[in-house]
């Protein structure tokens, strides 16, 4: 197949999944679902591919949402490291260091926090300021592609697919304009 097929093939696969979007009511289910969570805990194992690395990089650890917008990051491997978000400040710690950053001063990360905070959160709206959202399947096994909608961001991140099944995220892939991506797989500890 040729590179203008396959253009063509991506094209019509995402305008289908934008259009189902648009008229599934399972989205709305789907978002209805997920704002009824208020606390998850899950574990997590992310490879990250990066085109100046021979090998991806591994990561693991746990993940901890409390709603509205608190999100933490525990990598345990390779290296103990946290990432905390709460109320629009991330705060890193590696060891006894610590940085902290307002997301507000960051525009060009704060829709990827975004997007991954108003999913748990199940905040339809917030999602499509900030990206074109196509969803496939059903409540039991669905996926989301977000798409940036600023040609800013669009030029630094391609899109973001997120599967999961009912309120559980099970795993999601951030795929860079320069083809690094990323790929992190999420175990809810029940």
């Amino acid at each position: 197949m040729n590179a203008r097929w396959r253009l063509a093939a991506a094209l019509i696969a995402t305008a289908q999944l934008a259009l189902s979007a648009q008229s599934n009511p399972e989205l709305d289910r789907l978002m209805g679902l997920l704002a009824q969570r208020q606390h998850g805990e899950a574990d997590f194992s992310e490879t990250r591919y990066l085109s100046l690395l021979k090998q991806p990089l591994k990561s693991s650890g746990v993940l901890v949402y409390d709603a509205p917008d608190h999100l933490e990051q525990r990598t345990a491997q390779p290296k103990a490291q946290t990432v905390v978000l709460d109320h629009g400040v991330v705060t890193l710690s590696i060891g006894k260091r610590q940085r902290v950053l307002r997301l507000a001063d960051y525009p060009q990360v704060a829709p990827l926090i975004d997007s991954i905070r108003a999913t748990l959160a199940g905040d339809r709206a917030a999602l499509e300021r900030a990206f074109q959202v196509g969803f496939d399947g059903s409540l039991e096994h669905w996926q989301l592609r977000l798409t940036p909608r600023d040609p800013a961001l669009a030029a630094t991140l391609a899109r973001i697919d997120m599967r999961g099944e009912r309120d559980a995220i099970r795993e999601v892939q951030v795929m860079q304009a320069d083809g690094d991506h990323s790929v992190m797989s999420i175990t809810p500890r029940e």
